[in-house]
């Protein structure tokens, strides 16, 4: 295999053909950012967090092939993937998780003691998280966790501090995460059934969809709160409201529970995202914050 070609398959592994994993963890992350600068953050902070999203989205990519290797040959939808293929092997992966962590931890290094300190964390449940669904049935709340863990780092680097606001808004993080990646997790649900894989989607059962709605609806009310909280006007309102629209339009989206229109619903949750984001941009730049 040529270099540009073991280059290409290392991106694959890291899932930089597919986005949407980066968006996910963009959005908690920049709400993150504006909440705790009221507005517009540090450029030199903004750029950290944004690089530190894309490394470690690319890095969780990789440990979690790492961990599938075994079950990802009996899935139709992984089974091509570059470790299930043989195309890279577990060895090479690790070197590159172990690479791309390096590089985040060498930005956050820029950043005061307590963000560096929270980044260790970060670390602890990016390469923890892929190994949860052989014991739980609740790996979707991990993956709150670990995708939301950005917020107190944002809190941190901005302020030097972790006030309880960014725990709230952690906290709307996780049950948002289990919302969307139940809906993922319902996409595979009888391949996980057969080869022994836990998720909240198999947990939930006939209740998956109650239980998506509820979650995005915890989600939501935590999202109020935090704004309650903190002061925020009209338009921050408007984005939870469009989100709350965006929400609704998923649950049509599973009524069926079929894959693909389930995969849709999971995919549809960056406009979800963006819309909070929208609404929080809109309101400190009209200086909507009291």
């Amino acid at each position: 295999m040529s270099f540009a070609q073991r280059l290409k398959e290392y991106a694959l592994l890291m899932r930089l053909h597919r986005p949407i994993g980066i968006m996910l963890l963009l959005w908690p992350t920049l709400w993150g950012l504006w909440f705790a600068a009221e507005g517009l953050p540090d450029l030199r902070v903004f750029i950290v967090f944004v690089l530190g999203v894309v490394l470690m989205r690319s890095a969780g990519c990789v440990i979690n092939d790492y961990a599938d290797r075994d079950f990802d040959p009996h899935v139709a939808r992984t089974r091509d993937r570059p470790i299930a293929a043989g195309r890279v092997s577990p060895h090479e992966a690790l070197v590159l998780f172990a690479v791309l962590c390096l590089s985040a931890f060498a930005l956050v290094l820029l950043m005061n003691r307590l963000t560096v300190a929270l980044s260790l964390v970060a670390v602890f449940l990016a390469a923890s998280y892929p190994f949860m669904k052989r014991y739980t049935h609740l790996p979707q709340f991990y993956l709150g966790a670990a995708f939301g863990w950005s917020i107190p780092m944002a809190f941190a680097a901005v302020t030097g501090a972790v006030p309880v606001i960014a725990w709230v808004l952690f906290v709307a993080n996780v049950f948002w995460s289990v919302a969307y990646d139940t809906e993922y997790a319902m996409v595979d649900r009888e391949d996980d059934l057969r080869i022994g894989v836990k998720s909240t989607a198999i947990l939930f059962g006939a209740y998956d969809r109650t239980m998506v709605g509820m979650s995005h609806t915890l989600a939501l009310l935590l999202l109020l709160v935090t704004g309650v909280t903190v002061g925020l006007g009209l338009l921050y309102y408007a984005g939870l409201a469009v989100a709350a629209g965006l929400a609704a339009y998923q649950q049509r989206l599973i009524r069926e529970r079929k894959p693909e229109q389930c995969f849709k619903a999971f995919l549809h949750n960056n406009w979800f995202g963006a819309a909070v984001f929208a609404g929080l941009l809109l309101n400190y730049f009209q200086g909507g914050a009291s």
